[in-house]
């Protein structure tokens, strides 16, 4: 390979750029390697992948004992409609129950449409400064521990939750649910530092193998947490299913704090530094920074760029926008028929499904 090849990648290298592994040369030297030093050869381009798992599995994994602790709240709690009633609904022999099912519903779906808003509109806020910030920086631990500090304090939460049942109504037990996600950036905050981890570290040859797997990874934790969620609700309750999200996202954490090291490449740039908590802040909230990044996102470009941009932001927003609509209420509609194991069993077979038919498509393109 030439020389030009070997530096086309301009950004500065160190310690911790990976191998480049799908390079002729590497697979020669990886073919003569030993089974020790393959493993560790492996082990040595493993970085946030594992960070991605850990954080999707046990989030989904407490998805169902969440939908079901509201569904018990608004029943017993708010609307107290008696045990009888409400064990009947949960044991889907509702022949009898018609009225206090639907008012079951109309409730949860209420409290469902302004967590919806609390969910996404605070951390979409918070993406417009902490990209800018994590660029300008260079700093992506951060925005990994937060997503997963604010899914452990509400497995914490929903235990508080679940211990005072009868004292907390459904309305709070939602808002300390989506309360630590939100603030922290959730999901959205999660994939902005792995993404941008594994574009700092790779080279061009890499990079899209390295975000593939990165995807595949993430796609693995939905099955794991699905298939997982409903035994463990049948046989360890909602303190199970918490405590078990709870210690997996306590064990991401060590991970990322002590594994993972931010990137150093803009170390050696010029750059003023800001001391302090009102530096920390003006660095933070930079609305020259949010001006700038706007103004990337709608900047004229080679081969109609800009037009491509918006296509893409409304693709976006038409794809996950229903999509997540869907799963939030998915469950209510679902539940009518099916317990909630079966439910899980049609989840993971829809998002087999899905990735399937997409892997598909992508191979055909």
């Amino acid at each position: 390979m030439s020389n030009t090849d070997k530096s086309g990648d301009k950004m500065p290298r160190d310690e911790t750029t990976e191998e480049l592994p799908l390079k002729t040369e590497a697979k020669n030297v990886v073919q003569n390697m030993t089974f020790m030093e393959k493993l560790k050869y492996i082990k040595s381009n493993i970085t946030v992948e594992p960070v991605l798992i850990l954080f999707v599995a046990p989030s989904v994994l407490g998805m169902l004992a969440t939908q079901n602790l509201n569904l018990e709240k608004a029943c017993r709690v708010n609307l107290d409609f008696g045990d009888e009633a409400c064990t009947a609904l949960r044991l889907r022999k509702r022949a009898n129950y018609t009225y206090e099912e639907e008012e079951v519903q109309k409730l949860i779906a209420s409290v469902l449409a302004w967590r919806s808003v609390v969910h996404t509109a605070v951390p979409t806020l918070l993406m417009l400064f902490i990209g800018a910030w994590s660029d300008k920086t260079g700093k992506r631990k951060i925005c990994m521990l937060m997503p997963i500090f604010g899914e452990f304090m509400t497995c914490m939460l929903n235990m508080i939750n679940t211990y005072f049942f009868y004292e907390i109504p459904v309305e709070w037990t939602v808002l300390m649910e989506v309360m630590f996600p939100a603030l922290t950036g959730g999901w959205y905050t999660m994939f902005l530092g792995t993404f941008s981890y594994l574009g700092d570290i790779t080279s061009k040859d890499t990079r899209t193998f390295r975000i593939g797997i990165l995807n595949l990874c993430m796609t693995v934790g939905f099955p794991i947490g699905m298939g997982l969620s409903g035994i463990l609700l049948r046989f360890l309750g909602y303190y199970g299913v918490f405590s078990v999200s709870a210690f997996l996202q306590f064990i991401n954490f060590c991970y990322v704090l002590f594994v993972i090291d931010d990137h150093t490449w803009l170390e050696n740039k010029d750059k003023v530094k800001r001391t302090g908590c009102s530096g920390f802040f003006l660095e933070f909230f930079d609305f020259q920074s949010l001006k700038h990044t706007i103004e990337i996102a709608f900047k004229k470009g080679p081969n109609n760029r800009r037009l491509r941009i918006c296509l893409i932001l409304t693709v976006v927003c038409l794809t996950f926008g229903p999509m997540w609509g869907m799963y939030t209420n998915l469950f209510l509609y679902y539940i009518d028929e099916h317990s909630i194991y079966v439910f899980k069993i049609f989840s993971i077979k829809y998002r087999i499904l899905h990735k399937s038919i997409m892997v598909s498509i992508e191979k055909m393109m």
